[in-house]
């Protein structure tokens, strides 16, 4: 009972605090994300001991497990299809080419300079694979950036969650039980396959339960229409979970994703109605996340890990991104090229995924997420500090290419 009421109180002291800063971390390049993740750090083992939490506690795990259904469901609605149709060589190739080129480059840094096994350099490369908009919303927010550029990188960093998820859960699997036990194929057939053809088809039925307005007097409120999407999403992970086959959070995304396809409209609802929810359920993992970090767990690997920072986000995601837009029909200019190869932040993705793996009985799980934890700590650093002026760059750079500003 007291730790639940020492969680009410820095739960209620943070949503207010946060509401409070939120106009000042706006202008400034420290973000809420980074301030809640370093409130944790400073409440959690490494700091006042006041949050005495573990990654092995049920709270963290099921605290992780809802993150999850909530952020795979916003990002797999969020798929626009209307955008792909129009729009989709550039975040295609991001996707399949560069998104498995950086979690490469970072697995062979890991294995070659941490010395980790290739497994767990896999699964580290596979954690800091994801990129989040959030790190960087001014970039995804100015309208004066390329629209084409925005969505790409908005729909780059909703896909590769669930894309990146896959490799995590199997990885952590064949880890878990050991490599020689795990059978592959029956993962891709039973995880996999029966996870996305159960996801499809619980989001087609969604969206066809789901009346229009016009086939129903007055429709159903809005409020209830989130309300309505939020259930489909506890239901799909339930019903997979419960069913002990299929992966849960794979039929969560791909049921979001044909959800939002049949019926675009419920994107809105869930925008405007479940925002606010969402975004405690993120509040809670990046504090969750801090606490459980300490200053010698960060810094186990010494310069090892300082290593694995810097070609994470100065070799791999450059590297990968270029490789990957190369030979396009339509060339990409090296101006944009560079703007969208330094803008792949590492944020709540990686921070969920982290403790789901530390909830498995993964070894080295603890040395994987403190070095996988380092990264997102310098990447909330590196890009908050860059992208308003990133942005602003960018944005100068497309007025100049067309035509409506002078050159320097």
């Amino acid at each position: 009972m007291e730790q639940f009421q020492i969680g009410m109180i820095v739960l209620g002291g943070l949503l207010v605090g946060g509401a409070l800063l939120s106009g000042l971390a706006r202008r400034s390049f420290l973000s809420l994300t980074a301030l809640y993740v370093l409130i944790g750090f400073a409440l959690g083992d490494g700091g006042l001991q006041v949050l005495t939490l573990s990654a092995h506690d049920g709270f963290v795990e099921d605290l992780a497990i809802v993150a999850l259904v909530m952020i795979l469901f916003r990002d797999g609605l969020e798929v626009d299809r209307e955008m792909l149709q129009r729009e989709w060589r550039l975040p295609l190739r991001k996707l399949a080419l560069a998104m498995p080129i950086t979690a490469l480059i970072v697995a062979g840094a890991a294995h070659w300079i941490v010395g980790l096994g290739w497994l767990e350099s896999l699964l580290l490369g596979a954690l800091l694979a994801p990129t989040d908009p959030v790190l960087s919303s001014s970039v995804v927010t100015n309208p004066r950036v390329p629209r084409l550029v925005r969505h790409s990188l908005n729909l780059e960093s909703g896909l590769n969650d669930g894309l990146a998820l896959a490799p995590v859960i199997a990885l952590s699997s064949a880890l878990a039980v050991g490599q020689d036990d795990f059978v592959w194929w029956r993962f891709l057939l039973e995880d996999l396959t029966i996870g996305f053809a159960a996801g499809v088809a619980i989001g087609y039925v969604a969206a066809l339960v789901l009346p229009r307005a016009s086939q129903l007097r007055g429709g159903i409120p809005d409020h209830h229409k989130v309300l309505y999407a939020i259930g489909v999403a506890a239901l799909t992970y339930g019903v997979l979970a419960y069913a002990g086959h299929g992966n849960s959070f794979i039929a969560v995304y791909v049921c979001a994703m044909t959800l939002g396809v049949r019926r675009p409209d419920v994107r809105g609802y869930v925008e405007a109605g479940a925002s606010e929810l969402i975004e405690i359920v993120k509040l809670g993992v990046f504090v969750v996340f801090g606490s459980i970090l300490t200053i010698d767990g960060l810094f186990q690997d010494g310069w090892a890990a300082v290593a694995i920072v810097l070609v994470t986000l100065l070799v791999a995601r450059p590297a990968a991104l270029w490789l990957s837009l190369t030979g396009m029909r339509t060339p990409v200019d090296w101006q944009t090229k560079a703007f969208m190869a330094w803008f792949g932040p590492k944020g709540v993705a990686t921070m969920a995924y982290s403790l789901f793996v530390l909830g498995e009985a993964v070894p080295d799980a603890e040395r994987i997420t403190n070095i996988a934890a380092l990264c997102v700590l310098a990447s909330i650093i590196a890009h908050g500090l860059s992208d308003t002026p990133g942005a602003e760059w960018m944005a100068r750079h497309a007025e100049r290419r067309s035509g409506l500003a002078p050159d320097p």
